[in-house]
């Protein structure tokens, strides 16, 4: 069998990548890792106050416990997000599916945009996952009549990339030049 002949499929479909090494992008949005140490001292300050509650009592060690299995599941469940393109050309955005064939357009958004794209000149009826601890965005307007979403914004650390395994030329990255300022430029 060739590469460009597509898997015979055995099953039914599943939303998870059937072979991970068939994506043409894939990326986990995990917390930074600083954050792990913050939720260690978070543990260990909120541990001694019940602790301290819990003055000569047997269970008093039970706060730290508690408090540290809490703070590495909320890390944990927070960065469980997967941004992916299939080898089909489908975007999975956690649980959301895009058919490239609905894409009219794309953009990088750089972290010095996200405000603006997040503020005032966001549309309600958009489609929007945000990370706040992830700087740069991907913004995919649709052209799909039966579909009342007029874009995504989904928050990715290599926008290029995404648009790239989309096989979307980047909006963002094309400027127009006027003939002035070429000119300056040549001089």
């Amino acid at each position: 069998m060739s590469s460009s002949e597509p898997p015979e499929e055995t099953g039914s479909r599943s939303s998870g990548p059937a072979d991970p090494a068939a994506d043409r992008y894939s990326e986990r949005l995990r917390v930074p890792l600083w954050w792990w140490p913050a939720a260690a001292v978070v543990t260990a300050v909120a541990g001694y106050e019940i602790q301290l509650s819990a003055h000569r009592s047997s269970w008093s060690f039970v706060g730290y416990i508690a408090v540290g299995l809490l703070c590495a599941f909320l890390l944990w469940s927070m960065g469980r997000t997967q941004i992916r393109v299939d080898a089909d050309g489908v975007l999975h955005a956690g649980k959301a599916q895009l058919p490239n064939s609905v894409i009219a357009r794309g953009a990088s958004i750089p972290a010095s945009a996200k405000s603006a794209a997040l503020g005032r000149q966001l549309d309600p009826a958009a489609f929007l996952m945000h990370h706040a601890w992830i700087k740069t965005m991907v913004l995919l307007v649709l052209d799909d009549p039966d579909d009342p979403t007029p874009y995504w914004l989904v928050s990715t650390r290599h926008p290029e990339k995404v648009l790239a395994a989309l096989d979307i030329p980047d909006a963002s990255a094309t400027s127009v030049v006027s003939p002035e300022h070429s000119d300056r430029e040549q001089s």
